[in-house]
Protein backbone atom coordinates (compact mmCIF):
# COMPACT_ATOMS: atom_id res chain seq x y z
CA UNK A 1 0.00 0.00 0.00
CA UNK A 2 1.08 3.43 -0.48
CA UNK A 3 2.36 5.88 1.88
CA UNK A 4 0.55 8.12 3.87
CA UNK A 5 1.26 10.77 2.16
CA UNK A 6 0.50 9.38 -1.35
CA UNK A 7 -2.64 7.09 -0.19
CA UNK A 8 -6.19 8.18 -1.57
CA UNK A 9 -9.04 8.65 0.10
CA UNK A 10 -12.95 8.35 -1.10
CA UNK A 11 -15.20 9.79 1.67
CA UNK A 12 -19.38 9.68 0.92
CA UNK A 13 -21.69 12.61 2.61
CA UNK A 14 -18.28 14.65 3.00
CA UNK A 15 -19.78 17.95 3.67
CA UNK A 16 -21.63 16.64 6.87
CA UNK A 17 -20.19 17.78 10.17
CA UNK A 18 -18.45 14.15 10.91
CA UNK A 19 -17.44 13.38 7.17
CA UNK A 20 -16.00 16.69 6.74
CA UNK A 21 -13.74 16.53 10.12
CA UNK A 22 -12.74 13.13 8.63
CA UNK A 23 -11.68 14.57 5.41
CA UNK A 24 -9.87 17.60 7.20
CA UNK A 25 -7.70 14.89 8.96
CA UNK A 26 -6.60 12.97 6.01
CA UNK A 27 -6.07 16.13 4.65
CA UNK A 28 -3.72 16.95 7.29
CA UNK A 29 -1.98 13.51 6.82
CA UNK A 30 -1.27 14.48 3.07
CA UNK A 31 -3.89 12.38 1.83
CA UNK A 32 -5.12 12.70 -1.77
CA UNK A 33 -8.80 13.09 -1.37
CA UNK A 34 -12.01 12.06 -3.68
CA UNK A 35 -15.32 13.79 -1.59
CA UNK A 36 -18.88 13.15 -2.59
CA UNK A 37 -22.10 14.63 -1.15
CA UNK A 38 -25.64 15.75 -2.34
CA UNK A 39 -25.27 19.96 -1.41
CA UNK A 40 -22.73 20.95 -3.82
CA UNK A 41 -22.34 24.72 -2.74
CA UNK A 42 -21.49 22.76 0.63
CA UNK A 43 -19.22 20.24 -1.14
CA UNK A 44 -17.54 22.71 -2.97
CA UNK A 45 -16.65 25.01 -0.09
CA UNK A 46 -15.27 22.39 1.85
CA UNK A 47 -12.91 21.13 -1.37
CA UNK A 48 -12.03 24.77 -1.88
CA UNK A 49 -10.71 24.88 2.54
CA UNK A 50 -8.31 21.57 1.99
CA UNK A 51 -6.56 23.18 -1.19
CA UNK A 52 -8.72 21.79 -4.42
CA UNK A 53 -7.79 20.18 -7.37
CA UNK A 54 -5.18 18.31 -7.97
CA UNK A 55 -5.50 16.90 -4.45
CA UNK A 56 -8.98 17.08 -3.66
CA UNK A 57 -11.40 16.68 -5.55
CA UNK A 58 -15.24 16.96 -5.22
CA UNK A 59 -18.11 15.31 -7.21
CA UNK A 60 -21.62 15.24 -7.00
CA UNK A 61 -23.50 12.24 -5.08
CA UNK A 62 -26.64 10.54 -4.02
CA UNK A 63 -25.86 7.72 -2.44
CA UNK A 64 -29.03 5.81 -3.40
CA UNK A 65 -28.52 5.62 -7.10
CA UNK A 66 -26.75 3.06 -8.58
CA UNK A 67 -25.29 5.49 -11.38
CA UNK A 68 -23.58 8.08 -8.93
CA UNK A 69 -21.77 5.56 -7.33
CA UNK A 70 -20.38 4.50 -10.70
CA UNK A 71 -19.89 7.89 -11.79
CA UNK A 72 -17.64 7.82 -8.62
CA UNK A 73 -15.56 5.10 -9.38
CA UNK A 74 -14.98 7.04 -12.32
CA UNK A 75 -13.89 9.51 -11.44
CA UNK A 76 -11.51 7.64 -9.35
CA UNK A 77 -10.21 5.75 -11.58
CA UNK A 78 -9.69 8.64 -13.66
CA UNK A 79 -7.98 10.96 -11.47
CA UNK A 80 -5.91 8.65 -8.90
CA UNK A 81 -6.66 5.18 -10.24
CA UNK A 82 -7.29 3.27 -6.95
CA UNK A 83 -8.42 3.42 -3.75
CA UNK A 84 -6.66 2.89 -0.18
CA UNK A 85 -9.27 4.00 1.98
CA UNK A 86 -13.44 4.49 1.87
CA UNK A 87 -15.20 5.89 4.08
CA UNK A 88 -18.85 5.40 3.81
CA UNK A 89 -20.63 8.85 5.66
CA UNK A 90 -23.28 9.70 3.78
CA UNK A 91 -26.76 9.22 5.87
CA UNK A 92 -30.48 10.81 6.84
CA UNK A 93 -31.24 11.13 10.15
CA UNK A 94 -35.11 12.13 10.50
CA UNK A 95 -38.00 11.74 13.26
CA UNK A 96 -40.31 9.32 11.81
CA UNK A 97 -43.16 7.92 14.52
CA UNK A 98 -44.11 4.39 13.34
CA UNK A 99 -47.60 5.39 13.55
CA UNK A 100 -47.53 7.73 10.37
CA UNK A 101 -44.60 5.98 8.93
CA UNK A 102 -45.27 5.04 4.96
CA UNK A 103 -43.63 2.60 2.98
CA UNK A 104 -41.82 5.51 0.73
CA UNK A 105 -40.33 6.67 2.98
CA UNK A 106 -39.21 3.97 4.69
CA UNK A 107 -37.49 2.75 1.61
CA UNK A 108 -36.04 6.28 0.89
CA UNK A 109 -34.37 5.88 4.30
CA UNK A 110 -32.84 2.46 3.94
CA UNK A 111 -31.86 3.31 0.71
CA UNK A 112 -29.95 6.53 1.72
CA UNK A 113 -28.61 4.70 5.04
CA UNK A 114 -28.17 0.93 3.81
CA UNK A 115 -28.32 0.35 0.20
CA UNK A 116 -26.25 3.28 -0.42
CA UNK A 117 -23.22 1.69 1.75
CA UNK A 118 -23.40 -1.24 -0.63
CA UNK A 119 -23.42 0.55 -3.88
CA UNK A 120 -20.43 2.84 -3.02
CA UNK A 121 -18.34 -0.46 -2.11
CA UNK A 122 -19.62 -2.52 -5.15
CA UNK A 123 -18.76 0.34 -7.37
CA UNK A 124 -15.43 0.88 -6.07
CA UNK A 125 -14.43 -2.82 -5.13
CA UNK A 126 -12.69 -2.85 -8.28
CA UNK A 127 -10.69 -0.42 -7.09
CA UNK A 128 -9.71 -1.27 -3.22
CA UNK A 129 -5.46 -1.42 -3.29
CA UNK A 130 -3.65 -4.06 -1.69
CA UNK A 131 -3.36 -3.35 2.60
CA UNK A 132 -6.42 -0.81 1.73
CA UNK A 133 -9.35 -0.09 4.28
CA UNK A 134 -13.18 0.77 4.45
CA UNK A 135 -14.86 2.38 7.51
CA UNK A 136 -18.63 2.86 7.36
CA UNK A 137 -20.16 4.91 9.84
CA UNK A 138 -22.99 3.39 11.46
CA UNK A 139 -24.83 4.47 15.05
CA UNK A 140 -25.82 3.66 18.76
CA UNK A 141 -29.08 3.14 17.04
CA UNK A 142 -28.22 0.64 14.92
CA UNK A 143 -27.21 -1.63 18.32
CA UNK A 144 -29.82 -0.42 20.51
CA UNK A 145 -33.04 0.59 18.45
CA UNK A 146 -34.12 3.98 18.05
CA UNK A 147 -37.88 5.28 18.91
CA UNK A 148 -39.15 7.58 16.53
CA UNK A 149 -36.35 6.97 14.12
CA UNK A 150 -37.11 3.21 13.30
CA UNK A 151 -36.08 3.05 9.65
CA UNK A 152 -32.84 4.37 10.35
CA UNK A 153 -31.83 2.53 13.22
CA UNK A 154 -32.57 -0.63 11.21
CA UNK A 155 -30.65 0.33 8.21
CA UNK A 156 -27.18 1.21 10.65
CA UNK A 157 -27.93 -2.32 11.84
CA UNK A 158 -28.25 -3.12 8.18
CA UNK A 159 -24.78 -1.31 7.56
CA UNK A 160 -23.18 -3.54 10.99
CA UNK A 161 -24.04 -6.91 9.35
CA UNK A 162 -22.61 -5.62 5.91
CA UNK A 163 -19.31 -4.44 7.37
CA UNK A 164 -18.83 -8.39 8.96
CA UNK A 165 -19.73 -10.16 5.50
CA UNK A 166 -17.77 -7.39 3.31
CA UNK A 167 -14.91 -7.55 5.65
CA UNK A 168 -14.93 -11.62 5.36
CA UNK A 169 -15.04 -11.51 1.31
CA UNK A 170 -12.39 -8.49 0.72
CA UNK A 171 -9.73 -10.23 2.83
CA UNK A 172 -6.86 -10.16 2.81
CA UNK A 173 -6.98 -7.55 0.29
CA UNK A 174 -8.83 -4.44 2.61
CA UNK A 175 -9.91 -4.32 6.14
CA UNK A 176 -13.48 -3.44 6.84
CA UNK A 177 -14.79 -1.87 9.84
CA UNK A 178 -17.19 -0.08 11.53
CA UNK A 179 -17.58 3.32 13.90
CA UNK A 180 -21.28 3.57 15.81
CA UNK A 181 -20.99 7.43 17.35
CA UNK A 182 -23.56 8.33 19.85
CA UNK A 183 -24.40 11.65 21.09
CA UNK A 184 -22.25 13.81 19.19
CA UNK A 185 -22.07 17.66 19.39
CA UNK A 186 -23.59 18.38 15.69
CA UNK A 187 -26.75 20.82 14.90
CA UNK A 188 -28.74 17.88 15.35
CA UNK A 189 -27.89 17.85 18.94
CA UNK A 190 -27.74 21.45 18.83
CA UNK A 191 -31.03 21.90 17.81
CA UNK A 192 -32.36 20.02 20.99
CA UNK A 193 -34.34 21.38 24.01
CA UNK A 194 -31.43 22.48 26.52
CA UNK A 195 -33.25 20.65 28.92
CA UNK A 196 -33.26 17.36 26.95
CA UNK A 197 -29.68 17.77 25.91
CA UNK A 198 -28.57 17.84 29.51
CA UNK A 199 -30.69 14.55 30.53
CA UNK A 200 -28.91 12.91 27.93
CA UNK A 201 -25.76 13.72 29.32
CA UNK A 202 -26.24 12.80 32.83
CA UNK A 203 -27.30 9.71 31.53
CA UNK A 204 -23.72 9.19 30.46
CA UNK A 205 -20.35 8.09 31.95
CA UNK A 206 -18.18 10.62 30.63
CA UNK A 207 -21.31 12.85 31.17
CA UNK A 208 -21.26 15.03 28.09
CA UNK A 209 -21.34 15.17 24.08
CA UNK A 210 -18.88 13.64 22.29
CA UNK A 211 -17.21 15.74 19.18
CA UNK A 212 -16.87 15.25 15.17
CA UNK A 213 -13.30 15.42 16.11
CA UNK A 214 -13.05 12.82 18.55
CA UNK A 215 -15.11 10.41 16.29
CA UNK A 216 -12.68 11.38 13.08
CA UNK A 217 -10.17 10.36 15.49
CA UNK A 218 -11.02 6.93 15.42
CA UNK A 219 -11.56 6.67 11.77
CA UNK A 220 -8.43 7.93 11.27
CA UNK A 221 -7.21 5.36 13.34
CA UNK A 222 -8.40 2.42 11.14
CA UNK A 223 -7.49 4.21 8.21
CA UNK A 224 -3.94 4.12 8.90
CA UNK A 225 -1.25 0.79 9.40
CA UNK A 226 -1.74 0.93 13.39
CA UNK A 227 -5.35 -0.55 12.85
CA UNK A 228 -3.30 -3.47 10.04
CA UNK A 229 -4.70 -6.10 12.27
CA UNK A 230 -8.27 -5.26 12.77
CA UNK A 231 -11.19 -6.01 10.82
CA UNK A 232 -14.87 -7.36 10.90
CA UNK A 233 -15.17 -4.57 14.43
CA UNK A 234 -17.37 -2.10 15.53
CA UNK A 235 -15.77 0.82 17.25
CA UNK A 236 -18.36 2.65 19.83
CA UNK A 237 -17.57 6.65 20.22
CA UNK A 238 -20.26 7.11 22.61
CA UNK A 239 -18.84 8.26 26.30
CA UNK A 240 -19.93 4.51 27.49
CA UNK A 241 -23.82 5.10 27.11
CA UNK A 242 -23.87 1.86 25.63
CA UNK A 243 -21.51 -1.48 26.07
CA UNK A 244 -22.01 -4.10 23.21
Amino acid sequence: MADLEDAVAVITGAAGEIPAEIARQFAARGMRLLLSDLDEPALAALVESLGGEPRCLGQRQDVARVEDAEALAARCREAFGRVDYLVTGAGLYEHLPLAGLEPETWRRSLAVNLDGVFYTVQALRPLLAEGSAIVNIASLAGHRGSADHTPYATAKGGVLALTRSLAQELAPRTRVNAVSPGLIDTRMMQSLDVGRREAMTAAMPLKRLGTAREVASVVSFLCSPAASYVTAETIHVNGGLYSA
